[in-house]
């Protein structure tokens, strides 16, 4: 018998590979005859370069490039062996794990760093860029980006903005010169949102980038200024991905806004490694509404209940609306999920994560399969 197991990372805690093998060792404590596909996934946030990496294959690549706040980072990329395409991930250079909380604000930050990893791609034979915009710490649109692959903002002097150009930059923007001779680049991304509004970047991620309810308002306007400069649908699902990234990728450097989970499920071959599997496993930090709107859990439940194979979720711990996760009506299609908080308490479930996963999966395998 077959179990797929195919968990996101577990954010600071499990890795997704990890959390891979840590079901896989307590489902094999129920039945050493079990065959065990191990199969980490991501959805275009943090973990989507070692997710591809573990199941394709590939080296991983360092470089010093300019970080969040315009010091100097290091920042990983990594080259597939598979195609030579680059897996690139916005959070390395730009993300809010490399700002002190204190220091957050995202009207000094910039996504000028993520742009500089891409021609060290290029100088290594990539021909095709995969940009993974998840965990950012940046309400920039993308414009650092851009300005690091080439193109030219002007002021309403007409003045050259010098890099790197950052969120709290946006409104002296008069003019955009678009870049030219880029290659090809696909974004994969992990939410939905429209780039501006009520459900836009600023006014729902702004304020855990550090943004003062001021500076959400001040934000909002600038990113329906930079849509009004540089064309292109503002209400496109994803164009408010990492602070508007999604946005100024697409209109700016002609990139391909994707879905970050069908792009890796479709890399990994999921379809075919899930054929034939009694169960799929599937597991993240934390389970709740948002989880339907393009995350890894909700993803693979969809992908693998197209080919009749049930779902069951593991996860750190659930919030408002995880109920939705199992309402089909509502998208939800898990069979049922698991909470290690719920089960052995917040403290441990933080503090020895891989041990529980274990246990918890050899119970719900046990349970399942007996």
């Amino acid at each position: 018998m077959k179990i797929l197991f195919a968990p996101n990372s577990f954010k600071e805690t499990l890795a997704a590979a990890q959390a891979a093998r840590a079901m896989a060792a307590g489902a094999i404590r129920f039945d050493r005859g079990l065959e065990c596909d191990i199969c980490p996934v991501a959805d275009g946030g943090d973990g989507t370069m070692d997710a591809l990496i573990d199941n394709l294959g590939g080296k991983i690549y360092r470089a010093s490039v300019t970080g969040p706040l315009g010091s100097p980072v290091e920042a990983r990329f990594a080259v597939s062996d598979e195609d030579q395409s680059a897996i690139i991930e916005l959070a390395e250079a730009s993300g809010l794990a490399l700002v002190p909380p204190a220091q957050r604000d995202p009207m000094r930050t910039t996504t000028f760093g993520t742009g500089q990893l891409i021609p060290l791609a290029i100088e290594r034979g990539c021909r095709s860029i995969l940009l993974c915009i998840g965990g950012s710490a940046t309400i920039d649109g993308g414009t650092g980006i851009a300005q690091a692959l080439g193109a030219k903002f002007f002021d309403h002097s007409g003045q050259l903005i010098p890099p790197p150009i950052t969120g709290g930059q946006l409104m002296t923007i008069a003019r955009v010169r678009k870049p030219v001779g880029l290659p090809a680049i696909r974004v994969a991304c992990d939410v939905n949102n429209p780039l501006y509004g009520p459900s836009g970047a600023t006014a729902v991620y702004g304020p855990q980038k550090g943004a003062t309810p001021a500076q959400v308002r001040d934000l909002d306007q600038a990113l329906q200024h930079l849509a009004a400069l540089v064309g292109g649908d503002a209400n496109m699902p994803g164009a408010g991905s990492a602070g508007g990234a999604g946005f100024g990728l697409v209109n700016i450097c002609g990139a391909k806004l994707e879905r970050g989970i069908d792009v890796v499920l479709n890399a990994i071959d999921f379809q075919s490694r899930c054929a034939g599997a009694a169960l799929v496993l599937t597991g993240e930090g934390r389970l709740d509404e948002q989880s339907l709107h393009g995350k890894a859990c909700m993803g693979v439940a969809a992908a693998a209940a197209r080919l009749g194979v049930p779902t069951i979720a593991i996860v750190g711990s659930t919030g408002p609306g995880v109920e939705h996760c199992i309402d089909p009506a509502r998208g939800g299609m898990l069979r049922r999920y698991f909470s290690m908080s719920e089960r052995f308490g917040m403290t441990r479930a933080i503090s020895e994560p891989e041990a529980l996963l274990a246990a918890l999966t050899e119970e719900v395998v046990r349970a399942e399969l007996s």
